[in-house]
């Protein structure tokens, strides 16, 4: 058996001490205190990366394993599942080279490795763990981006609910900033629903409203047009002087709008007039 074979089997042998020694000592080095928990995680992860880098020193192959890059991807969608940062991830890559380097040199001296294999089989280390990482970020903004686009989508949905108050009769509170985005997004999401709820009359309350401009003012006038158009009556209720002048400075015309002061209001003048 030569060298390299020696080095490799140790590597694939006693792969979970190795990586038990190896956690330790990363500890220490970053200097933190970590949940037994991610303690145990990490041997794990350790472990099967030294079966993966065995196996490429046994075979003197340069590739990088596909079963690495699907264990990196997987690491790194774990860790964004789990609510955790990509800062975790960097934070701990630099002391756990330093750690390997030191490893695989103290493996490689107990062999007698040749210094030239030694460097070969270091650039394999650093190569793995550089590819390794790089596949664990990008798995996890991966993941991560689609976390945030789903928690954004619910958000969505809450954020422009038509509430069934009376038959033919729903309220859509406003609440919070309005801006753009939101403007737009009542026109794809609370129009089509009052149009599937077969609504009436829509009650358009304002009272939640933080902040809304010229512009915003316009879109919510858009929308009134729209529901026109389908033979829906719209009220605008909780209009704050400050609103209305942000309108009136906008020049949109609110006239055609019937306006009260609360939904109550409205609902007690729509019950009166049927």
């Amino acid at each position: 058996m030569n060298s390299i074979t020696a080095v490799a089997n140790e590597l694939q042998q006693n792969s979970e001490k190795i990586s038990r020694e190896m956690v330790e000592k990363i500890i220490v080095l970053i200097g933190v205190e970590i949940p037994q928990s991610e303690i145990n995680q990490a041997i794990e992860v350790y472990t099967e990366y030294l079966g993966f880098l065995g196996e490429s020193i046994k075979n003197s192959d340069e590739t990088t394993p596909d079963a690495l890059l699907e264990w990196s991807r997987n690491n790194g969608e774990r860790e964004a599942a789990k609510g955790g940062r990509v800062s975790d991830i960097i934070l701990r890559y630099p002391p756990t080279r330093l750690v390997f380097i030191d490893k695989m040199a103290e493996i490689c001296m107990k062999h007698d490795i040749k210094v030239e294999d030694l460097i070969w089989i270091n650039k394999r280390v650093n190569n793995m763990l550089d590819i390794s990482i790089n596949e664990t970020v990008f798995a996890f903004e991966r993941q991560n981006s689609k976390l945030m686009k789903e928690v954004q989508d619910e958000v969505n949905i809450l954020s422009t609910p038509v509430v069934p108050v009376q038959e033919n009769i729903a309220v859509l509170p406003l609440v919070g900033k309005m801006d753009h985005d939101r403007a737009t997004l009542i026109m794809e999401r609370a129009v089509p629903l009052v149009a599937k709820q077969k609504i009436q009359c829509l009650i358009i309350d304002f009272s939640g409203i933080v902040t809304i401009d010229a512009t915003i003012a316009k879109h919510v006038f858009d929308i009134h047009n729209v529901l026109r158009l389908l033979g829906v009556d719209s009220i605008a209720t909780g209009m704050r002087p400050e609103l209305a002048q942000a309108a009136v400075e906008g020049g949109v015309n609110f006239s055609s709008i019937k306006t009260f002061s609360t939904v109550k209001q409205a609902i007690e003048s729509i019950n009166s007039n049927n």
